[in-house]
């Protein structure tokens, strides 16, 4: 048995943990790989597309004055493609690298969530209240390539840049531009 969420057929705890249990049994095959945006938000997309599956938002984001931003599944889809285009190209990162970001929990934070999923970089997520010395381990610990902050946060992440050697790109969320960053909205 499955409940109904929005039109969609669910599976209950109970299920998942007996799929899973299987699986440890070898009584189904695991994927050699899995992506979920590709393997999961893509087909989603595909079955809203093909009116297999009503159009629910794949992200709803509302902040404390009320605005809203809301992507259905096949446009969190082509965001998240051209957000891993401007870490691949325009960062020049590759499978593996990593990303430390410093945002608060703006849409651009989950869609740069979903687009390193796809680009197979791996995301070091950072809290907006990091001082620059955690921002610095974080930056040296984990040797990431590139940094992604906003416009608030961003003189506290440039006064620990100097001392990081692996950094390659610095990329900014917001409108304004920054000398020497990459501006996000501008890239998408």
């Amino acid at each position: 048995p499955s409940r109904t969420f929005h039109g969609n057929n669910r599976l209950l705890t109970s299920q998942l943990i007996s799929h899973y249990e299987s699986i440890n049994q070898g009584k189904k095959e695991l994927p050699e790989y899995f992506n979920f945006a590709s393997d999961v938000l893509d087909e989603w997309a595909r079955l809203e597309k093909d009116g297999r599956k009503p159009a629910n938002p794949a992200f709803w984001w509302v902040n404390d004055e009320g605005e809203e931003v809301k992507w259905s599944f096949e446009e969190l889809g082509s965001l998240s493609r051209k957000a891993a285009n401007v870490l691949s190209e325009a960062c020049g990162l590759q499978r593996g690298d990593r990303v430390v970001a410093v945002l608060p929990r703006v849409p651009e934070w989950w869609l740069l969530n979903v687009a390193c999923m796809r680009a197979g970089i791996v995301l070091i997520p950072g809290t907006s209240q990091l001082t620059a010395k955690d921002i610095s381990y974080r930056l040296q610990a984990s040797k990431a390539k590139c940094i992604v902050t906003n416009d608030t946060l961003a003189p506290a992440v440039e006064s620990v840049l100097p001392g990081s050697q692996f950094l390659k790109s610095k990329l900014i969320v917001g409108q304004g531009s920054r000398d020497g960053w990459l501006n996000l909205k501008e890239l998408l």
